[in-house]
Parts: structure tokens; C-alpha cells; sequence
């Protein structure tokens, strides 16, 4: 199998781990990066894993979904009240998890599906790496 990665740098967006007894409970933001790791098992015609250049698609999909959003676990009882008396003032972005860990399973999923529809079946999305700020990470790999 052949990989290579690509950096989404400098995406923020705020969440909030309604689970935990700390300061994480509270609505805060990040500057996250996420690493995309590709695979095939044969290169394209350019010897490529996946053009880089034509990746477009991704960054739309980080833009649309993520960039300067809230991102709330599915389950967050809060989230309905935060948002309520102010819904033109907040992007929300559901997911089972808002953990860096929960993100990267969950980026994955979305990303694999998108890569595996664009490149016909012929690439796909080993692993997924989200970056906390430069502090803290979590990797998911197929």
C-alpha cells in the first residue's frame, strides 16, 4: 500500500465536553489542524496517491461544516438553550463525539466516504490526525 498526507491548518471552531467535571464543560475554541492520511494499493496515472491540488473538495467540506462553527456531541443537553435565542450567531456541526479522539473517528468516516466517491474506489482514508491547538492530538485509522 502507498500513502501520503495532507495538513488542513488553522481551522477554528469552538465545542464543549458537557460530560466533564472541569473547565472543558464550558463553550471554548481551538485552532485545529487536521492530517489526512491517504491509501491506495495502485497509483493514479501521475503516480499519485491523491493530487493534492485537487483536494478542493475537502477544504470546501472543512469550510462549510467546520470552519468557525460550534461543534457539540449529539447528546448535549445545553445545545438547544445555547443556541436558541441567538441561531443566526452560531454554525452548529453535530457529532457523537466533540473529543479530539471522537472528531478523528468521525472525520474519517466523512472523509474516507468523499475520497473513495472521487477517486472511483481507487483511494481511500487510512487515518485521520486532529491537532488541539499545537498542544494535544488524537489519531484514527481504519
Amino acid at each position: 500500500m502507498l500513502t501520503c498526507r495532507k495538513t488542513f491548518s488553522d481551522i477554528p471552531f469552538a465545542h464543549r465536553q458537557h460530560c466533564h467535571d472541569g473547565h472543558c464543560a464550558l463553550l471554548h475554541g481551538h485552532n485545529w489542524t487536521i492530517h489526512v492520511t491517504f491509501g491506495c494499493r495502485e497509483p493514479d496515472a501521475n503516480g499519485f496517491v491523491v493530487d493534492f491540488g485537487k483536494l478542493k473538495y475537502l477544504r470546501a467540506w472543512i469550510d462549510k461544516n467546520l470552519d468557525h462553527a460550534c461543534v457539540f456531541n449529539a447528546d448535549d443537553p445545553l445545545r438547544e438553550r445555547i443556541v436558541s435565542g441567538h441561531p443566526d450567531a452560531f454554525k452548529i456541526y453535530l457529532v457523537e463525539s466533540c473529543s479530539c479522539e471522537g472528531l478523528a473517528q468521525h472525520l474519517h468516516g466523512v472523509f474516507d466516504q468523499l475520497v473513495r466517491e472521487d477517486s472511483e474506489g481507487r483511494a481511500w482514508v487510512t487515518a485521520v490526525t486532529i491537532d488541539e491547538d499545537s498542544k494535544n492530538s488524537a489519531t484514527y485509522s481504519a
